[in-house]
């Protein structure tokens, strides 16, 4: 019986901070896990090497599902952010070790194919609706059928999703040894939002799906205002409309709007959205491979939300490495109620460190035949970009207090 002969925590900065965990075993198969946690990647780093590492030596990589268990439940403090990332990365390893072992990608070994590619969404955005509209059209050109749109509120520079540099495909907003704080108006934003999203269905017409992100930064009250405003724009999506730590706020904004939902992204585990789904107070749920347990614990929640009638949408900035959107694309092909994926190019700098197990082809996402999760990492590259402490912005309103950001 092969064992866990190392576990080796390799943290990286190229054009963003990842951290990944490297798990070999006595035949010397290795498999990679995804644990960065946007803005706290030191916290799970030192999880993982000081906790997780010590307790997988010696342990049967086959054994995915006792060892989720067995690090869940054996830490007593559950859940959390840095807790579920850690265990994230140990369970997209042993499914990468797992495939390569058995010889086949791990789609495979979650059932085959439920389809060929999973669809994705790009990233359009603007300094105004001019420049928003020239992003749309760049989109479409490069063959992507669903399409975020968000423009910066006037008044309001720190506006979220708003792409800064020379590198066009690429949107990462944590900069800075320290967060860099934000004005915000979310009365500008209720009055500004809609007459942008006008303006892409007015130059671009119905002919692909068009999303939008709130990113948690509206009330109950004013989500359903925005969401009855955009009803006629048929969005995709209106995605983390309001924060969802009190999951039956929801409720409102469905009893308000037509418009469909998402939101997910910062959940680490199936109760964080367990009355969202069973009631159906969403359309999309946006858990993501690593910060949700890894594959057997999102797969749980992906196979409650299909119940329901409930789609998948997972989280896909470049907050993820190229392991965990290698994961998320495997789980995506094999799920019925697969909904969208969403897709942001890494830095140039990233792909010289992580060889993806995908290929984006007509707007979208195909995982590589090769067995386990397909993907590569090459350490003597990785030991070139030392970690960048990053942090995400901080918004506050106009009265000076701190706000969702």
């Amino acid at each position: 019986m092969a064992t866990i002969t190392e576990a080796k925590v390799i943290v990286t900065s190229p054009g963003r901070n990842f951290v990944t965990l490297k798990v070999t075993t006595s035949d010397g198969v290795t498999g990679l896990g995804d644990a960065t946690l946007n803005g706290r990647e030191l916290a799970v780093a030192s999880y993982l090497e000081d906790h997780l590492v010590p307790l997988l030596i010696g342990r049967d990589p086959a054994r995915i599902e006792d060892t989720w268990h067995y690090l869940y439940k054996g830490a007593y403090w559950r859940r959390g952010p840095v807790t579920m990332t850690a265990i994230s990365a140990v369970d997209t390893a042993l499914w990468d070790i797992k495939g390569k072992v058995a010889g086949l990608p791990v789609y495979e070994l979650l059932g085959g194919k439920a389809r060929e590619g999973a669809l994705v969404y790009g990233h359009a955005s603007g300094g105004d609706i001019p420049e928003l509209l020239d992003d749309v059209a760049r989109f479409q050109e490069m063959g992507y059928r669903a399409i975020r749109a968000q423009a910066a509120v006037p008044g309001s520079p720190g506006t979220y999703g708003i792409r800064h540099g020379t590198v066009a495909t690429v949107y990462e907003p944590a900069t800075g040894a320290l967060p860099e704080e934000q004005p915000w108006s979310t009365e500008a934003y209720l009055d500004f939002a809609p007459r942008y999203l006008e303006a892409v269905r007015e130059r671009f017409g119905f002919g692909f799906h068009l999303l939008h992100d709130v990113h948690h930064r509206l009330t109950p009250t004013e989500a359903g205002r925005l969401g009855r405003s955009l009803e006629e724009m048929r969005l995709f999506w209106m995605e983390d409309p309001t924060p969802a730590e009190l999951q039956e706020s929801f409720r409102q904004i469905r009893q308000s709007t037509t418009t469909p939902v998402a939101v997910g992204e910062v959940f680490n585990s199936i109760w964080d959205c367990q009355q969202l789904i069973t009631e159906r107070l969403i359309d999309y749920i946006r858990a993501s491979v690593v910060h949700a347990g890894g594959i057997t614990h999102l797969r749980r929640i992906f196979h409650l939300a299909e119940l329901y009638q409930v789609r998948t949408g997972s989280h896909g900035a470049t907050d993820l490495s190229p392991v965990s959107m290698s994961a998320a694309v495997h789980l995506d092909v094999t799920v019925p109620n697969f909904g969208i994926q969403e897709y942001m190019a890494h830095d140039p700098l990233t792909h010289e460190v992580f060889r993806p197990g995908y290929e984006l082809i007509d707007g979208a996402l195909h995982p590589q035949a090769a067995p386990g999760l397909g993907i590569e990492l090459d350490e003597e590259a990785a030991a070139r970009f030392p970690y960048d402490p990053k942090y995400l912005p901080v918004s506050r309103r106009t009265d000076g207090s701190v706000h969702d950001w």
